[in-house]
């Protein structure tokens, strides 16, 4: 086999990972209204940020711990759909390890851990723009009928 034949199947991946992601960004109102931007994506991987706005902390000034929840879910959701393949959330849980406040640009970056059949295990690292993990959060997908994309 040439070495052009794995560079050309990674470009192929790589693609069928952005048009996946753009596919599945393009129908998620949620994402969309939180402000989170797909920063970069690739097979089994995306990294999402959202900047905390005024409307998103909670009584005691941070962040409300469901939208750092939602941002992990949205890095899960386009790291785990990267295939093509229509994927979702089967399980999901988050620790949560410091406070993040208004103002502050979060960074969920999804990294597959396992993948077989139809199943897959993504851990996501939620980090601040000083580099501090927020929260940590493992998601087990599950594929289901159809694809995003045509191939």
């Amino acid at each position: 086999m040439s070495e052009q034949a794995p560079t050309q199947d990674a470009d192929r991946r790589q693609r069928t990972a952005e048009r996946s992601a753009g596919a599945l960004y393009r129908g998620d109102a949620a994402s969309q209204q939180l402000g989170m931007t797909i920063e970069s994506c690739g097979p089994g991987r995306a990294t999402v940020s959202m900047r905390i706005r005024p409307d998103m902390v909670n009584g005691h000034r941070i962040c409300h711990g469901g939208l750092i929840f939602a941002l992990a879910d949205s890095a899960f959701a386009f790291a785990c759909n990267s295939y093509g393949d229509n994927t979702v959330a089967a399980g999901a849980a988050i620790e949560f390890l410091a406070p993040a406040r208004e103002g502050d640009v979060l960074r969920a970056i999804a990294t597959e851990r396992w993948r077989a059949g139809r199943a897959g295990i993504y851990e996501i690292d939620v980090r601040n723009e000083r580099d501090e993990t927020v929260a940590l959060f493992r998601g087990r997908s599950h594929q289901i009928a159809g694809r995003l994309i045509d191939d």
